[in-house]
């Protein structure tokens, strides 16, 4: 027996592992004492480690499609079939007949940081789709019109701050989101130990909520209101105080005339909350010595998203706690770029193109995940002929998976990075499956962007790979050669261009560390015995504190960088250089959330709302025996009022009806939903043949996101509306 350390991929808090090895064999999994972030917490996801990793129905080779069937094949035929087929794909009909789609667990891996951008680079494709705009878009929307940098995601200072007002957001279950902090519910205590206060809003008693001070029951999707009313009260009582932040904003004025109608009673019947409970909080907010303000999916996932992301921000503005310890801050990863001095940058834009059927705008590089569907079966000039997806599932997790099911079907190519074959890789020609996470390297390129604490953690992989493996960063080296007529070149040659090309930019750049070196100089002497390795040794000796792999090697259990500090102005990339409070983007969008002021909620109306379990991550740890059972479960959630009202009864069927389609489901009679809310977890449908998900298929629930057409969407993110949309019950006899 031996042990080894490793970093948990399977969800954002990123807590440190110490498997238990017996021979190439993980037996066990338990919380790392000695990392550095999170200090030996574990959770039950973590703990399934060993059942993850040694998966039975994980893919051990290749597969391509022959007559109809897929079959397992050698990575060279792969390949080659690959080269073979996407070129004269591109060659006729252009680089944007191949569309991209990139899932959640892309981001938990150094492979899925590091390689995508270059294969959209090599495909000079537009057509981007990822699971952010079914997550978090209106995040980095808000982020990049407000501070310039879409990345710029500022999160709460837990373990300092006084008082914290959470809404959409419950991490005792999905341990945090745009907040990575390992034991988030040791931290939560923490802050009612030392006397703060926890206020959390959300249509559902979540186990956060229970542990709150204050748990407020708003209606959903009714978020930004809230927030508006939260501003307005501050502008109205006098009590907004930027303190730092009065020589780093403009647009307070113009904010105070934008809020000036959402007062506490005029928002009050779309929140149902009671007007003196809206002033009470907005109260408390200014008068805590330090607050944060956080919002997450339930907030995001919402038709106003973009607006209630940017109030979330603008309340931490004007109440002075924004980059401030104990408020709101800007973590600063150790591969991010060295500080730059303060100063106007080139700002954010959006729509920059649109999709080609509904004109959908680009965010962020990226087209709504609602919109594929579409832009592979309307036929026309333009078409996406052929599609790759990275450890995507878009048939389970966008909205109407039935049309997407069957557009996929219809391809001309497709190609699947991925270790299972699911409810969307079934449809794949080509499947390239990545080795088990214990063969793999690690280190959090996207995570640390958003922790809590500023710290740096790599561990190598824990065994080797097995034998007919091949490592993830090859297969994405050799799928980019593939793609870009480069078949049969080296894998190394995507690396070494990778670096010879961030150090061409780098050497030229007047504040960067290796500002007019020789770049071959510098190249030389990177160590790391993978590309991949290399490229993160240059990305941290370019970084703000001056690190190398080597330092991160002689520091196993991670190196801790310390606590937030404040940032501002530097990191601000507007025209400004200041922060921008009230865009063009976000006032044109003003008028429709004061329209949803004189909507009159339906009073017998029921809408729907999703829910996360700690045992399970979106629709990929279904398969893990270990984290099925228990309260994991794909029920519907239904306030005891409604199960009278409606004739529903517990463990019975309901027939849930909504735009896109129809459900049934078990009843699962609860008062933790209230009245006139129901929930129905995601990533759940298991039940499509061709897919290779023993366990999962045991128990495959209903797709909650079938209920949806794909045209209820946030306009200015793109973002899919998938909580707060209004459904028909009925008993199920």
């Amino acid at each position: 027996m031996s042990t080894a350390l490793r970093i948990c991929p399977l969800c954002e808090a990123t807590c440190g592992l110490t498997l238990t090895l017996d021979g190439t064999r993980v037996t066990a999994a338990r919380g790392d004492r000695d990392d550095v972030f999170s200090q030996g917490f574990i959770c039950p996801k973590g703990a399934a480690f060993p059942e993850v990793d040694a998966d039975p129905d994980r893919l051990t080779g290749p597969l391509v499609r022959e007559n109809g069937a897929l079959r397992e094949a050698g990575w060279d035929e792969a390949f080659d079939r690959i080269a073979t087929r996407i070129r004269p794909i591109i060659e006729e009909h252009g680089p944007n007949a191949v569309g991209v789609v990139l899932g959640n667990p892309n981001v938990h891996t150094v492979a899925g940081a590091l390689y995508p951008p270059l294969l959209l680079g090599a495909l000079r494709s537009r057509n981007l789709f990822t699971a952010s705009t079914l997550d978090q878009m209106p995040k980095h929307v808000s982020s990049g019109l407000l501070f310039g940098d879409a990345f710029a995601v500022p999160v709460p200072d837990l373990d300092r701050t006084d008082h914290l007002l959470m809404l959409g957001a419950n991490p005792l279950d999905s341990n945090g989101s745009l907040c990575t902090a390992p034991d988030f519910p040791g931290r939560l205590k923490a802050l009612r130990r030392r006397g703060g206060t926890l206020t959390v809003v959300d249509p559902r008693r979540t186990r956060t909520a229970r542990l709150a001070d204050r748990h407020l029951a708003i209606r959903p999707g009714a978020d930004a209101l809230f927030l508006a009313a939260l501003a307005h009260t501050l502008f109205a009582e006098d009590l907004t105080r930027l303190g730092a932040l009065e020589a780093h904003a403009e647009g307070v004025g113009e904010v105070r005339e934008a809020v000036r109608e959402f007062t506490p009673e005029a928002v009050a019947a779309a929140c149902d909350l009671d007007a003196d409970t809206i002033r009470a909080t907005a109260r408390e907010l200014a008068a805590a010595p330090t607050a944060a303000v956080y919002g997450r999916m339930g907030s995001s996932t919402v038709a106003y998203g973009t607006l209630g992301n940017w109030l979330v921000d603008v309340l931490n503005v004007l109440t002075g706690n924004l980059d401030r310890p104990g408020g709101a801050l800007f973590p600063l990863s150790a591969t991010a770029s060295a500080p730059r001095p303060a100063g106007p940058g080139k700002g954010f834009a959006l729509g920059r193109w649109t999709s080609r059927v509904s004109g959908h705008p680009e965010a962020k590089g990226e087209l709504p995940l609602v919109a594929l569907a579409e832009e592979i079966d309307t036929p026309g000039v333009g078409r996406i002929r052929a599609v790759i997806t990275v450890a995507a599932n878009p048939v389970l997790s966008a909205p109407d998976g039935r049309r997407l099911d069957a557009a996929l079907g219809s391809l001309d190519f497709m190609v699947a990075v991925d270790p299972y074959l699911n409810e969307t890789t079934r449809h794949a020609d080509v499947v390239l499956p990545p080795p088990p996470p214990s063969q793999s390297a690690h280190f959090d390129f996207a995570f640390n962007q958003f922790a809590v604490r500023n710290q740096v953690r790599y561990t190598a992989a824990a065994v080797p790979l097995a034998p007919g493996r091949m490592d993830e960063c090859e297969i994405h080296a050799r799928l980019i050669l593939a793609v870009s007529g480069l078949h049969g070149a080296p894998p190394s040659a995507v690396d070494e261009l990778a670096i010879d090309t961030t150090l061409a930019k780098a050497v030229a750049q007047e504040h960067s560390p290796v500002h007019g070196e020789d770049p071959k100089a510098v190249a030389a002497g990177l160590t790391g015995a993978t590309g991949p390795e290399r490229r993160l040794d240059l990305m941290l000796r370019l970084g703000p504190y001056g690190l190398t792999l080597d330092a991160l090697r002689a520091a196993p259990h991670g190196i801790d960088l310390g606590p937030l500090e404040p940032r501002l102005p530097g990191l601000l990339k507007t025209r400004s250089g200041r922060i921008e409070l009230l865009p063009a983007p976000l006032a044109a969008d003003l008028p429709r959330l004061r329209a949803a002021l004189d909507a009159v909620p339906d009073p017998g109306g029921v809408q729907l709302v999703g829910r996360r379990h700690l045992r399970s991550n979106n629709s990929w740890l279904h398969n893990i025996p270990a984290l099925t059972g228990g309260t994991n479960r794909c029920t519907l959630q239904v306030h005891p009022e409604d199960a009278v009202r409606l004739d529903l009864t517990p463990g019975g069927l309901a027939r849930i009806k909504g735009e896109g389609g129809e459900l049934a489901a078990e009843v699962e009679i609860t008062d933790a939903v209230r009245p006139g809310v129901v929930s129905l977890p995601h990533g759940w449908g298991h039940d499509r043949p061709g897919t290779r998900l023993t366990v999962a298929a045991e128990r495959p629930g209903v797709n909650v996101n079938q209920l949806l057409d794909g045209s209820r969407l946030d306009p200015l993110s793109g973002t899919a509306v998938l909580n707060g949309f209004p459904v028909q019950l009925a008993p199920l006899r």
